[in-house]
């Protein structure tokens, strides 16, 4: 199917990484036992399948999901929505619930994604911004694609009440964060502000390692539902979990102060969210292993990687530069080409709602946008890198990054 020069290059990834690939099955089979204990401690049942409507009051499948969560992430409570739009409406919902006026907040992972940008307000200027409510805003330079460490005393202070770690690397080259640099992170803000808040965008990280930024320092998370933890099935939606008054106050935000998590119907149908999480660690492990094989085949082509196909990883993203906006695309459009849905679709850069840059985007999802099936986007900007994600099996995602490599090759 493929050219002799990337079969060999297939194969040759193959026996590099199986060493690999078992670590990756021991910690999915860890955190398939833990979703699976959690499910049986919480005695999930059909009942709690059903949907709601008008007010919901006594949702029973809501209030199982968010239970379900908060033990599954070793959190005190969780807020669980097919409300929330996207990963940046639940990250805005605790950032808006928790700040206000005349707070500071302080980004430790250097300047965030497009999104969260506008959601802030200071280098993107957007209505209703935190920069229009009063938040005040700094943040701490990422040096040699990393955190600077050093610098988070000169930043953070006795006045900053909320601090963002950025697990992921957005649309940047810096590695993603580990649980140690999380923990790192955590312990020196509370060294000098035991009362600033560590909030974790957790967006692509779940179920990489075998526990959660919450059970190494972190007092509140959020991310999205078509991300890791909706395992492939969850139709829309994000969470939230941390500690059970930082939650709640996100969920003033949600709904309407007095009300909160009380209320919401669960108009689709909440199996798919049960059964997404339990699916996730296995389909988790299935977007890393992709990840790795994308890496070891443009490393064989010789582009440059982050990470590089040995390194450990902290999220399900693998970035590779490809030098020209040609390249760029021609890999969406050979990703695309080899999707199950709208595999005739031709993507095209465009200006996405929320990003400063034109974005391309390859994405033939069975959900919408969801990115942990097999997708890939990029800004059309130098160094003009590709941001892969996702593969509900190994195997398509196979398919998938050998067809990418097989147009930019022809380009």
């Amino acid at each position: 199917m493929f050219s002799p020069k990337l079969d060999e290059i297939k194969k040759d990834v193959l026996k590099k990484t199986s060493s690999l690939f078992e670590q990756i099955d021991t910690v999915s089979e860890i955190n398939t036992k833990k979703v699976l204990d959690a499910m049986r401690k919480l005695k999930v049942s059909d009942a709690h399948f059903n949907t709601t409507s008008g007010y919901a009051y006594d949702d029973i499948g809501r209030q199982k999901l968010d239970e379900l969560f908060a033990e599954v992430f070793g959190a005190e409570r969780a807020l669980v929505r097919t409300h929330f739009v996207s990963g940046t409406h639940a990250l805005a919902t605790v950032l808006f619930g928790i700040l206000r006026p005349g707070d500071q907040l302080v980004s430790i992972t250097g300047k965030p994604y497009d999104t969260m940008q506008t959601v802030i307000g200071y280098d993107n200027p957007s209505p209703g911004s935190l920069k229009e409510f009063g938040i005040l805003y700094d943040e701490v330079p990422i040096v040699d694609n990393k955190v600077a460490y050093d610098l988070i005393p000169e930043k953070v202070t006795a006045k900053t009440k909320m601090v963002l770690i950025q697990r992921s690397r957005g649309y940047s080259m810096r590695r993603p964060l580990s649980l140690d640099d999380i923990s790192k992170i955590c312990s020196i803000v509370k060294g000098i502000n035991p009362e600033c808040v560590c909030f974790v965008d957790n967006c692509y990280g779940e179920f990489i390692d075998i526990k959660e930024p919450v059970q190494v320092g972190a007092d509140i998370m959020a991310g999205s539902l078509i991300k890791n933890p909706g395992g492939g099935i969850a139709p829309t939606g994000g969470y939230i979990v941390g500690k059970d008054k930082l939650v709640e106050l996100a969920s003033y935000r949600l709904t309407s102060p007095g009300m909160g998590d009380e209320l919401g119907a669960s108009l689709a149908n909440n199996r798919l969210i049960f059964q997404g999480l339990f699916l996730a660690p296995h389909v988790v492990a299935q977007a890393v292993k992709g990840a790795i094989f994308a890496a070891g085949v443009f490393e064989a082509l010789g582009f440059n990687t982050s990470p590089k196909s040995t390194e450990a990883r902290g999220d399900i993203i693998q970035a590779i530069e490809l030098g020209n906006a040609k390249n760029l695309i021609a890999f969406c459009r050979g990703l695309q080409f080899n999707s199950p849905v709208d595999s005739f679709a031709a993507p095209e850069p465009w200006d996405m709602p929320g990003y400063a840059d034109q974005v391309i985007m390859a994405a033939g999802t069975f959900v919408q946008g969801a990115s942990i099936e097999l997708s890939a986007d990029g800004p059309m900007r130098e160094p003009y890198a590709v941001y892969l994600q996702g593969g509900l099996t190994f195997e398509h995602a196979v398919i998938g990054i050998l067809g990418a490599a097989n147009e930019v090759i022809k380009e």
